[in-house]
């Protein structure tokens, strides 16, 4: 079975799309790289549904099936909430990811006919990793399709030992919160070669070697760092390609089924356990709060009905009709007994005068 497959009850295979979310540094050749694996794509007939994600862009040099710019109007956003060029990308993002249940729709009916789903993210890298909607998004995703965050680093400028340390810390970050695969794509390798970051990675005493020439506060730090992150390097993979020529792109995407494998393995059981105790809790608590009605309600009840019966206490309740040689109560014995007694003395009255003489003067 293809990796990204699942078998449906009816025992058919339903091939579920693979979505790759590139993250990078401003400069870092991003979108070129993502108009390089689209392009190699295309070239093998296995045409990928493309979203992009930046608003801010002028000019997608690839094309796009969903683009954030036909929903939010980047410009109009910054105008109407008052707000500077990041706090607009955030606010656009933020306002897409209300709707990004439909594009979850869009990915769902493209399923069948595209393997890779590929997201282009703004180059402001920290407006999608550390903000509300790119976790939304991220968690959709993840909790529907294998998916696999590509982070891409300008290997040129990473010949600088503290420059490098700065760029893993950053995708070591990204790891653990995304809590998804991860491929570093080292990108620019038609300028310079991988070959010395990947041996900076396996021998930590090269590496050391090379900050020998450093002698700042960050060369000390760095080197304090390299022995934390060495854990973090025995498990990453790391693909080199230059997305100008092409190069390792055939690589990463090896790369690619690799990671949909250790998906499937470890952070899918991962993702079903999590919505499973979701579930849970969610009908615990509606359990809970029917319990804690009824006890109110049976509560309530039980009050009222011993209010009723304080209230009765002492009175006698007839039930059915009434026999007519019945005592009355005491009440109204009392009252009627006075009624008779007024009625006697008004009659008595009438008698006395009556009978009075009459005056004939």
């Amino acid at each position: 079975m293809a990796e990204g497959a699942a078998c449906t009850e009816e025992g058919t295979v339903e091939q579920k799309p693979t979505c790759l979310i590139v993250l990078g540094m401003a400069g870092s050749g991003k979108t070129t790289f993502v108009q390089r694996i689209t392009a190699h794509l295309n070239a093998v007939d296995m045409r990928p549904y493309v979203i992009n994600l930046d608003p801010a862009v002028t000019h997608v040099p690839f094309p796009v099936n969903i683009d954030i710019r036909d929903t939010v109007k980047y410009k109009e956003v910054m105008k109407q909430y008052g707000l500077g060029p990041n706090g607009g990308i955030v606010t656009s993002l933020n306002l897409f990811a209300t709707r990004f249940d439909q594009v979850m729709e869009f990915i769902d009916k493209q399923g069948s006919k595209s393997r890779f789903v590929i997201m282009d993210t703004p180059g402001q890298i920290e407006v999608f990793t550390w903000s509300a909607s790119g976790t939304i998004i991220t968690e959709a995703l993840a909790s529907t399709y294998p998916t696999i965050v590509v982070y891409v680093m300008d290997v040129a400028k990473s010949t600088n030992p503290v420059t490098f340390m700065s760029n893993m810390l950053y995708a070591c970050s990204i790891l653990y919160k995304s809590k998804l695969p991860f491929i570093v794509v080292m990108n620019k390798t038609d300028i310079v070669k991988h070959t010395f970051a990947v041996e900076w990675m396996q021998d930590f005493e090269t590496f050391h070697d090379a900050l020998n020439s450093e002698t700042s506060y960050a060369s000390n730090l760095t080197r304090s760092m390299s022995l934390v992150l060495d854990e973090f390097y025995q498990n990453l993979r790391t693909v080199g390609v230059s997305a100008v020529t092409g190069d390792g792109v055939v690589e990463f995407f090896s790369a690619v089924n690799s990671a949909v494998g250790e998906y499937n393995r470890e952070y899918l059981p991962m993702y079903e356990q999590l919505m499973k105790d979701k579930l849970e809790k969610e009908s615990k608590e509606t359990e809970d709060n029917l319990e804690r009605f009824k006890q109110d309600h049976a509560g309530s009840s039980s009050s009222t009905s011993s209010s009723v019966k304080e209230k009765l206490k002492g009175h006698k309740i007839i039930i059915g009709a009434r026999d007519e040689n019945s005592d009355t109560s005491d009440d109204e014995a009392d009252f009627e007994a006075e009624d008779e007694m007024r009625e006697a003395a008004t009659f008595k009255n009438i008698i006395l005068k009556s009978n009075a003489p009459v005056d004939q003067t």
